[in-house]
C-alpha cells in the first residue's frame, strides 16, 4: 500500500529522532520505500528520503536501490531528476559499480537537464572509487544499447581528462587500457577516433612505450598483414582512419616503419584504382599526404630498395617529359599537366627514404633511367618558376588583413608547395644526389616568419631554386585542416594543375553504415538494471 506524504514525514521523524537506534526502526524506512508509489509528491519525498538512511539498512539494500531506480525511470521528469541526483548516495562498497552500470544507461536520456545530471553523478562516484564506476561505464560499452555505447564513450573521451592525478592512478589507467582494447575488437571508425583519444590523454601513454603500445593497437586495426583492396571503401578508409591516429605518435624514437612499407607495397601501386569513402575526398592525394607525413619516421626497411624503387617509379608517373618540339617551340597542345601537390608529397617522400640509400640513383638506377628522369625535373624545375615568380607578384607588398583572405592564403600555399619542390629538386641535382636540406610541408601551419618570406622579399641572385625553404623539425601532431581549397593558379604555359591540394577535415567514417570496424547490431531499450 502506497504511503501518503504524512505517514513519509512522520517515520522520517522517527528515522530522524532515532540516531544509533536506526536499525530497530525497519519498518518505518519500508513505509518510506513504499512511497513510490504513490502520487508526485509522495515519489520526490521518498526520492530525498530513501537515500537519506540508505546505509543504516543493508538487508533493504536492493529494495532501496530498486525503489530509487524506480523513480529513475518515472514518467515525470523532475522526479528522475530528484531521484537521478541522489544516485551518488547508494554508491559505497559492493553497490557502486552497480549505481555506475545504472547511471551509465541513464546516459541515453533525451532530456538536456537530466543528462548533465546523470554527468554529475557518474563524475561523483568517479572522485570515490575510479576503477569501480569504470567498470559500470565499460560494462555498458561492451553490452549495452547502442545509443548508451555512444553516450558512454564520449563520456569518457571528454571527462576522464578533466580528472586529478591523484584520480587516475596507474592502476587505473591500466584498467582502462585494458578494457579499451576489449572494446577495440568491435568499433565504428568514430568509435574508434574517440577512444584513441582516451588512450593517448593518458598519463602512462606519454613515454616512448606506452606510445609504441598505442601504435600497436592501431597496427592491429589496420589489418597491415592483409593486402589492400582498392575498391573496398571500408578498407580504404579503416586504412586512412589508422594512418591518421598513428601519426601523432611517431617518433624518433616510434617508428612508422609498418605503416610506410604497407603503403609502399600495396597502396602505391594501385593508386590509381583506390576508391575514395568520401566524395569531395582527392583519395589519391590523401593517400600522399599520409605517406609524406610518415616517412621522416620511417625505421629500418627489410626491403628498402625495392620501396624506394617503387616510390621512384610513382614519381616518374607524375614527372611528365617535356613535350616534343615543333619549328622551335613546344606544341601547345602536348604540354602536360604538372601535378604539383602529387610531387610535393612524393618527392618528399622520395627524399626521407633516399636518406637511407644515399647511393640509390647512383648504383640502383640505370644510366638511362637517371638520364631521363633528370630531364624530367629539368622540365618541372623550369615550369616551377614561372608559378614562383607570378605567386610572388600576386603577394608582393601583401601584409596582414591582406594575406588572410581565402584566395591570398591558398596563394601562400601555393608558393610553399612550389618552392618545396624546388629545394628538393635542386638536391636531387647535386653530383652525387644530396639528402641534406629540410623543407615544411606545405600544409602544415604557416608561421608568420615563413609566410614573411614566402611572400617574395629581395633575394640574392641565382637562388631562384628553393630560397624559401625552412628550416624547422617536421611536427608530430596532425594540423587542423580548413575546408576544401583549390587554387587555380594564372593562366600561361604551366598553368596546369598547381591546385589539387585540399585541407579535409579529419573525423570518423562517414555516417549510415553500421559498425565499419566489426558490425555490432542495435539493442532496443529495455530496463535499467
Amino acid at each position: 500500500m502506497a504511503a501518503t506524504v504524512e505517514e513519509l514525514y512522520r517515520n522520517y521523524g522517527i528515522l530522524a529522532d532515532a540516531k544509533e537506534d536506526l536499525s530497530t526502526h525497519k519498518d518505518a524506512y519500508q513505509v518510506i520505500l513504499d512511497g513510490v508509489k504513490g502520487g508526485a509528491k509522495e515519489k520526490r519525498l521518498a526520492a530525498q528520503f530513501i537515500p537519506k538512511f540508505f546505509s543504516s539498512f543493508p538487508e533493504l539494500a536492493d529494495a532501496a536501490i530498486n525503489a530509487q531506480l524506480d523513480l529513475c525511470e518515472d514518467e515525470d521528469v523532475s522526479i528522475r531528476r530528484q531521484a537521478i541526483k541522489e544516485l551518488p548516495r547508494f554508491a559505497s562498497g559492493e553497490n557502486l559499480p552497480r549505481v555506475a552500470d545504472i547511471l551509465t544507461q541513464l546516459l541515453q536520456t533525451d532530456d538536456s537537464a537530466e543528462f548533465n545530471q546523470v554527468n554529475t553523478a557518474l563524475i561523483s562516484i568517479f572522485k570515490i572509487d575510479a576503477k569501480g564506476t569504470l567498470g559500470g561505464l565499460f560494462s555498458q560499452i561492451l553490452q549495452g544499447e547502442d545509443i548508451v555505447r555512444e553516450r558512454a564513450i564520449k563520456f569518457l573521451s571528454t571527462k576522464l581528462k578533466t580528472m586529478p592525478e591523484d584520480i587516475m592512478t596507474k592502476e587505473v589507467e591500466d584498467y582502462i587500457f585494458v578494457e579499451t582494447k576489449k572494446v577495440l575488437e568491435d568499433v565504428t571508425g568514430e568509435e574508434f577516433v574517440l577512444l584513441m583519444r582516451i588512450l593517448s590523454g593518458l598519463k602512462s601513454m606519454q613515454t616512448v612505450s606506452g606510445r609504441q603500445q598505442l601504435v600497436e593497437l592501431v597496427v592491429e586495426q589496420a589489418f597491415l598483414e592483409q593486402a589492400l583492396n582498392p575498391a573496398d571503401t571500408d578498407s580504404v578508409d579503416r586504412l586512412l582512419q589508422c594512418t591518421r591516429q598513428a601519426l601523432p605518435l611517431f617518433s624518433k624514437n616510434v617508428h612508422s616503419t609498418r605503416f610506410v612499407t604497407y603503403f609502399c607495397e600495396f597502396v602505391l601501386p594501385n593508386l590509381s584504382q583506390l576508391t575514395s569513402p568520401v566524395a569531395e575526398l582527392d583519395i589519391q592525394l590523401e593517400v600522399l599526404k599520409l605517406l609524406a607525413e610518415m616517412s621522416p619516421y620511417c625505421g629500418d626497411m627489410d626491403k628498402l630498395e625495392v620501396n624506394l624503387n617503387m616510390l621512384f617509379e610513382k614519381l616518374l608517373e607524375f614527372m611528365p617529359l617535356p613535350p616534343e618540339e615543333e619549328n622551335g617551340e613546344n606544341a601547345a597542345n602536348e604540354e602536360p599537366k604538372l601535378q604539383f601537390s602529387y610531387v610535393e608529397c612524393l618527392l618528399f617522400s622520395f627524399h626521407q627514404l633516399g636518406k637511407k640509400l644515399p647511393d640509390f640513383l647512383i648504383d640502383k638506377v640505370s644510366a638511362e633511367k637517371l638520364k631521363d628522369f633528370k630531364i624530367r625535373l629539368q622540365y618541372f624545375a623550369r615550369g616551377l618558376q614561372v608559378y614562383i615568380r607570378q605567386l610572388r607578384v600576386a603577394l608582393q607588398g601583401k601584409t596582414g588583413d591582406a594575406l588572410k583572405t581565402d584566395e591570398n592564403k591558398i596563394k601562400v600555399v601555393a608558393l610553399k608547395i612550389t618552392n618545396n619542390i624546388n629545394v628538393l629538386i635542386k638536391d636531387l641535382f647535386h653530383n652525387p644526389p644530396s639528402y641534406k636540406s629540410t623543407v615544411t610541408l606545405s600544409w602544415k601551419p604557416v608561421q608568420k616568419t615563413e609566410a614573411a618570406a614566402a611572400i617574395g622579399q629581395k633575394r640574392r641572385s641565382g637562388e631562384d631554386i628553393g630560397a624559401t625553404a625552412t628550416t624547422k623539425k617536421h611536427p608530430t601532431n596532425l594540423p587542423r585542416r580548413d575546408a576544401r581549397q583549390i587554387y587555380n593558379p594564372p593562366s600561361g604555359k604551366y598553368s596546369a594543375s598547381i591546385g589539387n591540394f585540399s585541407y579535409e577535415q579529419r573525423g570518423g567514417f562517414r555516417g549510415g553504415r553500421g559498425r565499419g570496424f566489426g558490425g555490432r547490431g542495435n539493442r532496443s531499450r529495455g530496463r535499467i538494471y
